[in-house]
Protein backbone atom coordinates (compact mmCIF):
# COMPACT_ATOMS: atom_id res chain seq x y z
CA UNK A 1 0.00 0.00 0.00
CA UNK A 2 1.30 3.41 -0.89
CA UNK A 3 2.09 5.95 1.83
CA UNK A 4 0.15 8.99 2.57
CA UNK A 5 -1.05 12.14 5.00
CA UNK A 6 -3.17 11.34 7.83
CA UNK A 7 -6.19 13.75 8.67
CA UNK A 8 -3.83 15.71 10.98
CA UNK A 9 -0.86 15.53 8.58
CA UNK A 10 0.99 12.50 10.16
CA UNK A 11 2.32 10.23 7.90
CA UNK A 12 0.27 7.11 6.63
CA UNK A 13 1.83 4.21 5.48
CA UNK A 14 -0.84 1.48 6.16
CA UNK A 15 -3.46 2.57 3.33
CA UNK A 16 -3.81 4.02 0.40
CA UNK A 17 -4.80 8.07 -0.18
CA UNK A 18 -6.48 7.47 -3.17
CA UNK A 19 -9.29 6.17 -1.54
CA UNK A 20 -10.75 9.78 -0.78
CA UNK A 21 -13.26 11.57 -2.58
CA UNK A 22 -11.27 15.01 -1.41
CA UNK A 23 -8.39 15.86 0.37
CA UNK A 24 -9.16 15.67 4.30
CA UNK A 25 -8.18 18.77 6.55
CA UNK A 26 -4.47 19.31 7.93
CA UNK A 27 -5.00 20.58 11.43
CA UNK A 28 -2.66 18.85 14.18
CA UNK A 29 -3.61 17.58 17.38
CA UNK A 30 -2.13 19.48 20.67
CA UNK A 31 0.45 16.70 22.27
CA UNK A 32 0.16 18.23 25.60
CA UNK A 33 -0.72 16.47 28.36
CA UNK A 34 -4.40 16.62 30.25
CA UNK A 35 -3.94 19.85 32.76
CA UNK A 36 -3.44 18.45 36.36
CA UNK A 37 -6.32 18.88 38.73
CA UNK A 38 -4.84 20.90 41.53
CA UNK A 39 -6.89 21.99 45.11
CA UNK A 40 -7.08 25.83 45.31
CA UNK A 41 -5.55 27.63 48.95
CA UNK A 42 -8.64 27.51 50.26
CA UNK A 43 -9.47 24.12 49.56
CA UNK A 44 -6.22 23.13 50.86
CA UNK A 45 -6.42 24.52 54.02
CA UNK A 46 -7.92 24.51 57.38
CA UNK A 47 -8.68 27.02 60.13
CA UNK A 48 -5.96 27.64 62.56
CA UNK A 49 -6.23 25.45 65.70
CA UNK A 50 -7.14 27.79 68.61
CA UNK A 51 -6.52 27.76 72.33
CA UNK A 52 -6.75 30.15 75.65
CA UNK A 53 -4.93 32.07 78.37
CA UNK A 54 -5.84 32.18 82.00
CA UNK A 55 -7.97 35.49 81.18
CA UNK A 56 -9.87 33.84 78.29
CA UNK A 57 -7.68 35.15 75.36
CA UNK A 58 -7.57 33.11 72.12
CA UNK A 59 -3.71 32.32 71.64
CA UNK A 60 -3.00 31.29 67.90
CA UNK A 61 -1.11 28.30 68.38
CA UNK A 62 1.63 27.11 65.13
CA UNK A 63 0.66 23.74 63.17
CA UNK A 64 2.98 20.80 64.04
CA UNK A 65 4.86 18.56 61.65
CA UNK A 66 1.79 16.01 61.54
CA UNK A 67 -0.58 18.47 60.87
CA UNK A 68 1.69 19.70 57.68
CA UNK A 69 1.66 16.00 56.66
CA UNK A 70 -2.14 15.18 57.18
CA UNK A 71 -2.86 18.17 55.07
CA UNK A 72 -0.52 17.16 52.18
CA UNK A 73 -1.73 13.85 52.43
CA UNK A 74 -5.69 15.01 52.16
CA UNK A 75 -4.53 17.26 49.00
CA UNK A 76 -2.82 14.36 47.43
CA UNK A 77 -6.13 12.29 47.67
CA UNK A 78 -8.70 14.60 46.75
CA UNK A 79 -6.23 15.06 43.46
CA UNK A 80 -5.87 11.51 42.78
CA UNK A 81 -9.73 10.75 42.99
CA UNK A 82 -10.20 13.78 40.34
CA UNK A 83 -7.42 12.50 38.54
CA UNK A 84 -8.91 9.01 38.55
CA UNK A 85 -12.44 10.45 37.76
CA UNK A 86 -11.27 12.11 34.52
CA UNK A 87 -9.44 9.00 33.23
CA UNK A 88 -12.24 6.98 33.77
CA UNK A 89 -14.28 8.81 31.30
CA UNK A 90 -14.10 7.33 27.76
CA UNK A 91 -15.48 7.54 24.16
CA UNK A 92 -17.00 4.37 24.50
CA UNK A 93 -20.09 6.47 26.36
CA UNK A 94 -20.75 7.85 22.64
CA UNK A 95 -22.36 4.21 22.50
CA UNK A 96 -24.95 4.35 25.15
CA UNK A 97 -25.89 8.17 24.86
CA UNK A 98 -28.44 8.67 22.11
CA UNK A 99 -26.74 11.44 19.54
CA UNK A 100 -28.66 13.84 17.68
CA UNK A 101 -26.98 14.57 14.31
CA UNK A 102 -25.58 17.49 13.80
CA UNK A 103 -28.14 19.15 11.39
CA UNK A 104 -30.86 18.75 13.67
CA UNK A 105 -29.16 21.54 16.26
CA UNK A 106 -30.77 24.83 16.21
CA UNK A 107 -29.15 27.86 15.96
CA UNK A 108 -27.99 29.43 18.62
CA UNK A 109 -27.89 25.97 20.76
CA UNK A 110 -25.09 24.64 22.52
CA UNK A 111 -22.42 22.68 19.82
CA UNK A 112 -22.59 19.24 19.69
CA UNK A 113 -19.00 18.33 20.67
CA UNK A 114 -19.26 20.25 23.60
CA UNK A 115 -22.02 18.36 24.85
CA UNK A 116 -20.09 14.94 24.37
CA UNK A 117 -18.32 13.62 27.37
CA UNK A 118 -15.31 11.49 27.07
CA UNK A 119 -13.57 13.09 24.51
CA UNK A 120 -10.24 13.73 24.63
CA UNK A 121 -8.67 17.26 23.64
CA UNK A 122 -7.92 15.59 20.26
CA UNK A 123 -10.94 13.64 20.21
CA UNK A 124 -12.75 16.73 20.63
CA UNK A 125 -10.93 18.57 17.93
CA UNK A 126 -11.92 15.75 15.66
CA UNK A 127 -15.36 15.95 16.85
CA UNK A 128 -15.58 19.78 15.32
CA UNK A 129 -14.00 19.53 12.05
CA UNK A 130 -16.38 16.17 11.61
CA UNK A 131 -19.21 17.12 13.12
CA UNK A 132 -21.28 14.06 11.11
CA UNK A 133 -18.97 11.29 11.54
CA UNK A 134 -19.67 11.54 15.73
CA UNK A 135 -23.13 9.98 14.96
CA UNK A 136 -21.73 6.90 13.33
CA UNK A 137 -18.98 6.83 16.14
CA UNK A 138 -21.21 6.05 18.75
CA UNK A 139 -22.75 3.34 16.49
CA UNK A 140 -19.52 1.25 16.25
CA UNK A 141 -19.13 1.89 19.92
CA UNK A 142 -22.60 0.45 20.42
CA UNK A 143 -21.83 -2.58 18.21
CA UNK A 144 -18.38 -2.89 19.57
CA UNK A 145 -19.75 -3.42 23.52
CA UNK A 146 -22.48 -5.38 22.02
CA UNK A 147 -20.47 -7.61 20.36
CA UNK A 148 -18.12 -7.87 23.38
CA UNK A 149 -21.03 -8.78 25.69
CA UNK A 150 -22.03 -11.56 23.13
CA UNK A 151 -18.63 -13.12 23.15
CA UNK A 152 -18.23 -13.00 26.69
CA UNK A 153 -21.87 -13.90 27.75
CA UNK A 154 -20.89 -17.65 28.99
CA UNK A 155 -17.97 -16.01 30.73
CA UNK A 156 -16.96 -14.85 34.07
CA UNK A 157 -16.52 -11.34 33.25
CA UNK A 158 -19.22 -10.81 30.58
CA UNK A 159 -18.10 -7.38 29.75
CA UNK A 160 -21.21 -5.93 31.31
CA UNK A 161 -21.43 -1.89 31.65
CA UNK A 162 -21.65 -0.46 34.93
CA UNK A 163 -22.22 3.21 33.77
CA UNK A 164 -22.58 5.99 30.89
CA UNK A 165 -19.34 7.36 31.72
CA UNK A 166 -16.57 4.80 32.29
CA UNK A 167 -18.81 2.58 30.47
CA UNK A 168 -16.89 -0.82 32.09
CA UNK A 169 -15.93 0.60 35.27
CA UNK A 170 -12.22 0.18 37.04
CA UNK A 171 -11.85 -3.43 35.73
CA UNK A 172 -10.67 -1.25 32.14
CA UNK A 173 -7.68 -0.16 34.25
CA UNK A 174 -6.18 -3.39 34.69
CA UNK A 175 -4.28 -4.22 31.77
CA UNK A 176 -5.86 -7.99 30.95
CA UNK A 177 -6.72 -9.84 28.25
CA UNK A 178 -10.36 -8.69 28.73
CA UNK A 179 -9.10 -4.94 28.64
CA UNK A 180 -7.25 -5.65 25.21
CA UNK A 181 -10.48 -7.62 23.61
CA UNK A 182 -13.04 -4.05 24.51
CA UNK A 183 -10.41 -2.14 23.06
CA UNK A 184 -9.70 -4.12 19.39
CA UNK A 185 -13.50 -4.65 19.37
CA UNK A 186 -14.69 -1.14 20.13
CA UNK A 187 -11.80 0.30 17.14
CA UNK A 188 -13.47 -2.64 15.31
CA UNK A 189 -16.92 -1.12 15.79
CA UNK A 190 -15.32 2.57 14.14
CA UNK A 191 -14.13 1.42 11.44
CA UNK A 192 -17.12 -1.01 10.33
CA UNK A 193 -19.44 1.89 11.27
CA UNK A 194 -17.84 4.73 9.22
CA UNK A 195 -17.12 2.35 6.02
CA UNK A 196 -20.66 1.86 5.87
CA UNK A 197 -22.00 5.07 6.71
CA UNK A 198 -19.58 5.96 3.60
CA UNK A 199 -21.23 4.14 1.23
CA UNK A 200 -24.51 4.80 2.05
CA UNK A 201 -23.09 8.62 1.48
CA UNK A 202 -24.05 9.90 4.74
CA UNK A 203 -20.86 11.13 5.33
CA UNK A 204 -19.49 14.45 3.38
CA UNK A 205 -15.67 13.47 3.05
CA UNK A 206 -15.93 10.31 1.69
CA UNK A 207 -18.28 8.15 -0.64
CA UNK A 208 -18.18 4.78 -2.40
CA UNK A 209 -15.03 2.37 -2.06
CA UNK A 210 -12.36 3.31 -5.19
CA UNK A 211 -10.37 -0.17 -3.91
CA UNK A 212 -8.01 -1.29 -7.03
CA UNK A 213 -9.63 -4.39 -8.64
CA UNK A 214 -8.38 -7.48 -7.42
CA UNK A 215 -5.76 -9.43 -9.33
CA UNK A 216 -7.90 -12.98 -9.07
CA UNK A 217 -10.79 -11.38 -10.48
CA UNK A 218 -12.43 -12.89 -13.75
CA UNK A 219 -11.72 -10.99 -16.81
CA UNK A 220 -15.48 -11.03 -17.72
CA UNK A 221 -16.78 -10.06 -14.34
CA UNK A 222 -17.23 -6.06 -14.17
CA UNK A 223 -15.69 -4.40 -10.80
CA UNK A 224 -17.43 -1.37 -9.53
CA UNK A 225 -20.70 -0.81 -7.57
CA UNK A 226 -20.21 0.86 -4.76
CA UNK A 227 -18.34 -0.72 -2.08
CA UNK A 228 -17.94 0.02 1.75
CA UNK A 229 -15.06 2.43 1.77
CA UNK A 230 -13.03 0.29 4.18
CA UNK A 231 -9.94 2.26 3.44
CA UNK A 232 -11.31 5.52 4.65
CA UNK A 233 -12.96 3.92 7.75
CA UNK A 234 -9.44 2.57 8.98
CA UNK A 235 -8.21 6.14 8.65
CA UNK A 236 -10.46 7.96 10.21
CA UNK A 237 -10.59 5.14 13.28
CA UNK A 238 -7.29 5.44 13.77
CA UNK A 239 -7.09 8.98 13.81
CA UNK A 240 -9.58 9.43 16.72
CA UNK A 241 -9.56 5.77 18.63
CA UNK A 242 -5.75 6.73 18.92
CA UNK A 243 -6.09 10.59 19.77
CA UNK A 244 -6.70 9.65 23.22
CA UNK A 245 -3.55 7.63 23.44
CA UNK A 246 -0.87 9.85 21.15
CA UNK A 247 -1.16 12.80 23.07
CA UNK A 248 -0.18 11.14 26.53
CA UNK A 249 3.39 12.50 27.52
CA UNK A 250 4.25 9.44 30.16
CA UNK A 251 7.79 8.10 30.54
CA UNK A 252 9.24 5.95 28.61
CA UNK A 253 9.00 2.42 30.24
CA UNK A 254 7.51 3.74 32.93
CA UNK A 255 3.59 1.75 33.59
CA UNK A 256 1.31 4.17 31.99
CA UNK A 257 3.80 4.32 29.12
CA UNK A 258 3.67 0.79 28.74
CA UNK A 259 -0.08 0.76 29.18
CA UNK A 260 -0.61 3.18 26.55
CA UNK A 261 1.39 1.09 24.09
CA UNK A 262 -0.58 -1.90 24.96
CA UNK A 263 -3.50 0.00 24.02
CA UNK A 264 -2.41 1.48 20.93
CA UNK A 265 -1.83 -2.44 19.76
CA UNK A 266 -4.80 -3.73 20.85
CA UNK A 267 -6.76 -0.89 18.79
CA UNK A 268 -4.73 -1.60 15.77
CA UNK A 269 -5.32 -5.10 16.23
CA UNK A 270 -9.19 -4.20 16.28
CA UNK A 271 -8.94 -2.26 12.89
CA UNK A 272 -6.78 -4.51 10.86
CA UNK A 273 -9.32 -7.28 11.67
CA UNK A 274 -12.00 -5.11 9.76
CA UNK A 275 -9.56 -4.29 7.52
CA UNK A 276 -8.33 -7.96 6.85
CA UNK A 277 -11.93 -9.76 6.70
CA UNK A 278 -13.42 -7.57 3.82
CA UNK A 279 -13.88 -9.24 1.04
CA UNK A 280 -15.77 -9.31 -2.66
CA UNK A 281 -18.84 -9.62 -3.30
CA UNK A 282 -20.66 -9.94 -6.53
CA UNK A 283 -24.63 -9.99 -8.09
CA UNK A 284 -25.37 -11.58 -11.06
CA UNK A 285 -26.89 -10.10 -14.08
CA UNK A 286 -29.12 -11.71 -17.36
CA UNK A 287 -31.94 -12.73 -18.48
CA UNK A 288 -33.76 -14.65 -16.16
CA UNK A 289 -31.42 -15.40 -14.00
CA UNK A 290 -29.09 -16.74 -15.84
CA UNK A 291 -25.91 -14.68 -14.43
CA UNK A 292 -24.21 -13.94 -17.84
CA UNK A 293 -22.83 -10.79 -16.24
CA UNK A 294 -21.46 -9.93 -12.78
CA UNK A 295 -20.77 -6.92 -10.83
CA UNK A 296 -18.59 -6.88 -7.65
CA UNK A 297 -17.34 -4.85 -5.20
CA UNK A 298 -15.83 -4.86 -2.15
CA UNK A 299 -17.79 -5.51 1.19
CA UNK A 300 -17.71 -5.45 4.77
CA UNK A 301 -17.67 -8.97 6.86
CA UNK A 302 -20.44 -9.58 8.84
CA UNK A 303 -19.04 -7.68 12.14
CA UNK A 304 -20.44 -11.09 14.04
CA UNK A 305 -17.20 -12.61 12.03
CA UNK A 306 -15.35 -9.98 13.26
CA UNK A 307 -16.10 -10.48 16.69
CA UNK A 308 -15.13 -14.63 16.56
CA UNK A 309 -11.84 -13.78 14.47
CA UNK A 310 -10.46 -10.99 17.72
CA UNK A 311 -12.31 -13.46 20.29
CA UNK A 312 -9.57 -16.23 18.84
CA UNK A 313 -6.94 -13.45 19.19
CA UNK A 314 -8.60 -13.11 22.97
CA UNK A 315 -7.45 -16.45 23.60
CA UNK A 316 -4.12 -16.66 22.10
CA UNK A 317 -3.22 -12.90 23.34
CA UNK A 318 0.70 -12.35 24.31
CA UNK A 319 1.80 -11.52 27.87
CA UNK A 320 4.16 -8.28 27.41
CA UNK A 321 6.20 -6.30 29.57
CA UNK A 322 8.12 -3.23 29.17
CA UNK A 323 11.64 -4.06 27.94
CA UNK A 324 14.70 -1.70 28.20
CA UNK A 325 14.54 0.47 25.82
CA UNK A 326 10.81 1.18 26.57
CA UNK A 327 9.58 -0.97 24.04
CA UNK A 328 6.78 -3.75 25.16
CA UNK A 329 8.38 -7.45 25.08
CA UNK A 330 7.61 -10.77 25.14
CA UNK A 331 7.57 -11.89 28.91
CA UNK A 332 8.41 -15.64 27.64
CA UNK A 333 10.78 -15.44 24.75
CA UNK A 334 9.94 -19.09 24.27
CA UNK A 335 6.74 -17.84 22.21
CA UNK A 336 6.94 -15.97 18.61
CA UNK A 337 6.67 -12.03 18.95
CA UNK A 338 2.97 -10.79 18.69
CA UNK A 339 2.06 -8.95 14.97
CA UNK A 340 0.13 -5.83 14.49
CA UNK A 341 -3.45 -8.71 14.21
CA UNK A 342 -2.34 -10.24 17.76
CA UNK A 343 -3.55 -9.16 20.91
CA UNK A 344 -1.10 -8.30 23.86
CA UNK A 345 -1.21 -7.79 27.78
CA UNK A 346 0.50 -6.64 30.66
CA UNK A 347 -1.38 -7.76 33.82
CA UNK A 348 -2.84 -11.12 34.64
CA UNK A 349 -6.90 -10.82 34.83
CA UNK A 350 -8.54 -10.34 38.27
CA UNK A 351 -10.64 -13.08 39.67
CA UNK A 352 -14.21 -11.85 38.53
CA UNK A 353 -15.59 -15.12 40.63
CA UNK A 354 -16.36 -12.18 43.90
CA UNK A 355 -17.68 -9.11 43.78
CA UNK A 356 -14.50 -6.88 44.13
CA UNK A 357 -14.86 -2.68 44.39
CA UNK A 358 -11.10 -2.80 43.89
CA UNK A 359 -10.89 -4.39 40.68
CA UNK A 360 -14.01 -3.71 39.17
CA UNK A 361 -15.23 -7.19 39.53
CA UNK A 362 -18.97 -7.71 39.58
CA UNK A 363 -18.64 -11.57 40.96
CA UNK A 364 -20.67 -14.08 39.30
CA UNK A 365 -23.36 -14.71 42.18
CA UNK A 366 -26.76 -14.54 40.06
CA UNK A 367 -25.26 -15.35 36.98
CA UNK A 368 -27.19 -18.19 35.05
CA UNK A 369 -25.14 -21.69 34.28
CA UNK A 370 -25.55 -24.42 32.35
CA UNK A 371 -26.09 -27.83 34.64
CA UNK A 372 -24.73 -30.05 32.19
CA UNK A 373 -21.81 -28.29 30.47
CA UNK A 374 -18.36 -28.36 31.30
CA UNK A 375 -17.16 -25.77 29.68
CA UNK A 376 -17.10 -21.92 31.25
CA UNK A 377 -20.81 -21.46 31.23
CA UNK A 378 -21.22 -25.23 33.29
CA UNK A 379 -22.26 -24.24 37.35
CA UNK A 380 -18.82 -25.50 38.20
CA UNK A 381 -16.81 -23.41 36.92
CA UNK A 382 -19.13 -20.50 36.18
CA UNK A 383 -19.83 -20.52 39.83
CA UNK A 384 -16.62 -20.57 41.18
CA UNK A 385 -17.41 -24.36 43.15
CA UNK A 386 -20.25 -21.74 45.59
CA UNK A 387 -22.96 -24.15 44.46
CA UNK A 388 -26.15 -22.94 42.41
CA UNK A 389 -29.54 -22.51 42.96
CA UNK A 390 -32.68 -24.34 40.54
CA UNK A 391 -35.83 -22.84 40.07
CA UNK A 392 -38.40 -23.54 37.33
CA UNK A 393 -39.74 -20.78 35.11
CA UNK A 394 -41.97 -20.77 31.99
CA UNK A 395 -40.32 -19.98 28.37
CA UNK A 396 -42.63 -18.98 25.73
CA UNK A 397 -41.60 -19.27 22.05
CA UNK A 398 -42.80 -19.79 18.38
CA UNK A 399 -44.16 -23.36 17.37
CA UNK A 400 -45.87 -25.28 14.64
CA UNK A 401 -45.27 -22.55 12.08
CA UNK A 402 -46.94 -23.16 9.17
CA UNK A 403 -46.62 -21.16 5.19
CA UNK A 404 -49.73 -19.96 3.72
CA UNK A 405 -50.16 -18.75 0.43
CA UNK A 406 -49.58 -16.16 -0.16
CA UNK A 407 -47.42 -15.11 1.36
CA UNK A 408 -47.22 -15.55 5.29
CA UNK A 409 -46.10 -17.72 7.83
CA UNK A 410 -48.30 -18.69 11.00
CA UNK A 411 -47.71 -20.00 14.24
CA UNK A 412 -48.63 -20.80 17.55
CA UNK A 413 -47.09 -19.94 20.64
CA UNK A 414 -45.98 -23.05 23.05
CA UNK A 415 -44.93 -22.76 26.94
CA UNK A 416 -42.83 -24.75 28.25
CA UNK A 417 -41.99 -24.84 32.08
CA UNK A 418 -37.79 -25.61 31.88
CA UNK A 419 -35.17 -25.76 34.84
CA UNK A 420 -32.80 -23.00 35.73
CA UNK A 421 -30.01 -22.72 37.85
CA UNK A 422 -28.74 -20.04 39.33
CA UNK A 423 -24.57 -19.39 41.06
CA UNK A 424 -25.21 -18.78 44.86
Amino acid sequence: MVGGESFLGQPITDVNPAQHTRPLNRQRLSRTPPHSLLMSPQQSTFPALKRRTMDNRPVRTKRTGAVRHLLLAAAFLVCSSQLLMVDANSWWSLGLTPMQRPEMYIIGAQPLCSQLSGLSQGQRKLCQLYQDHMTYIGDGAKTGIKECQYQFRQRRWNCSTVDNTSVFGRVMQIGSRETAFTYAISAAGVVNAVSRACREGELSTCGCSRAARPRDLPRDWLWGGCGDNVHYGYRFAREFVDAREREKNYPRGSPEHARMLMNLHNNEAGRQAVYNLANVACKCHGVSGSCSLKTCWLQLADFRRVGEFLKEKYDSAAAMRVGRKGKLELLDKRFNPPTTQDMVYIDTSPDYCLRNETTGSLGTQGRLCNKTSEGMDGCELMCCGRGYDQFKTYKHERCHCKFHWCCYVKCKRCTTLVDQFVCK
